[in-house]
């Protein structure tokens, strides 16, 4: 079997690991590297981009280092990484459960649940507002939990799919604009950036092409994304909601509360603001995509030039 025929398969097996089983139950590799970066944080932490420099490169350079070392696994190596590092079914039945809630009129329990989906405030959403925020999240998310991971695995096997996943765990964790982390975190949050422009963009024009699965059109969602995206302070994130605005017809951003503060977001796309059914559709749009991106990132694992290959093969 060549290597990028391998490749593909673990990549494929290890996506239908977790829309099998979802994120494993106990000691998460994920949540491992978490405990790890903060251990970390406390011997490298001061008020200087250079020392979160040198935390960055030394959490990412451990995992990739870790990556090479058990790529030789093969197969079973690329699938168990996979696994590991995907969160798409865990997304889609978070919002499915958040849904749940909401139709319920259980606005206490929706409410505790929104957290385990992005960093908004949840005391000050009321029912709409917190369906808003989670469709937000399933649209960001489903490029960073899943695009964005098997299109890295495709490029680069397992160091790809442990690298990104690191990469993105601490900007999640220290790339925050605030009195801790506006210059420690800020090589976490411009190398998140740089990881995931290109999986951002796949995912957009997956979500396009995904949109009349849900009564919308292609060429909205393009428009939204060309028009509004630009808009958004994240290079990524603008992308992928604008697209998913357009794909469903509604209306996201505007006044975003975090914890830390609030933040006036550009809107994106047409339409009004969105309600449960529209999370729901979301979700639908999200499951496809992440399907579409599984068989891509296959494929190009298979078709890509390997080093010291011609086209022809000789």
């Amino acid at each position: 079997m060549s290597t990028g025929t391998s490749t593909a398969a673990g990549l494929l097996l290890g996506f239908g690991l977790d829309r099998l089983l979802g994120d494993p139950r106990r000691w998460h590799p994920v949540a491992g590297f978490g405990y790890a970066a903060s251990a970390l944080e406390s011997v490298t932490y001061s008020d200087r981009r250079s020392a979160g420099v040198l935390h960055e490169a030394l959490g990412v350079g451990a995992v990739i280092a870790v990556g090479f070392g058990v790529r030789r696994g093969g197969v079973v190596a690329t699938a168990l990484a996979t696994w590991a590092v995907l969160g798409g079914r865990s997304l889609a039945r978070t919002g499915r459960e958040m849904a749940d809630r909401l139709e319920s009129g259980d606005l206490a329990a929706a409410r505790a649940l929104l957290p385990s989906l992005c960093g908004r405030d949840p005391e000050v959403l009321d029912a709409d507002g917190l369906a808003c925020a989670a469709l937000e999240s399933i649209a960001e998310n489903t490029s960073d939990a899943t695009v964005a991971p098997l299109l890295w695995g495709a490029a680069t096997g397992v160091p790809g799919l442990l690298g990104y996943r690191a990469i993105n765990t601490l900007d999640a964790m220290i790339g925050y604009r605030n009195d801790r982390y506006e210059r420690f975190g800020w090589a976490a949050a411009r190398i998140d950036d740089l990881a995931n422009l290109v999986p951002a963009r796949v995912t957009g024009l997956l979500t396009a092409a995904a949109a009349p699965l849900v009564g919308g059109r292609p060429v909205t969602a393009l428009r939204a994304w060309h028009r509004d995206a630009a808009k958004h302070p994240s290079p990524n994130a603008g992308v992928v909601e604008a697209s998913m605005a357009g794909a469903l017809g509604v209306r996201l951003g505007g006044k975003t509360q975090y914890r830390y503060g609030i933040e006036l977001r550009p809107t994106l796309g047409d339409g009004p603001s969105p309600t449960v059914p529209d999370l729901r559709r979301a979700i639908r749009i999200s499951e496809a995509v992440q399907v579409a991106a599984a068989l891509t990132a296959a494929t190009w694992a298979i078709l890509r030039p390997r080093r010291g290959s011609s086209p022809s093969g000789t």
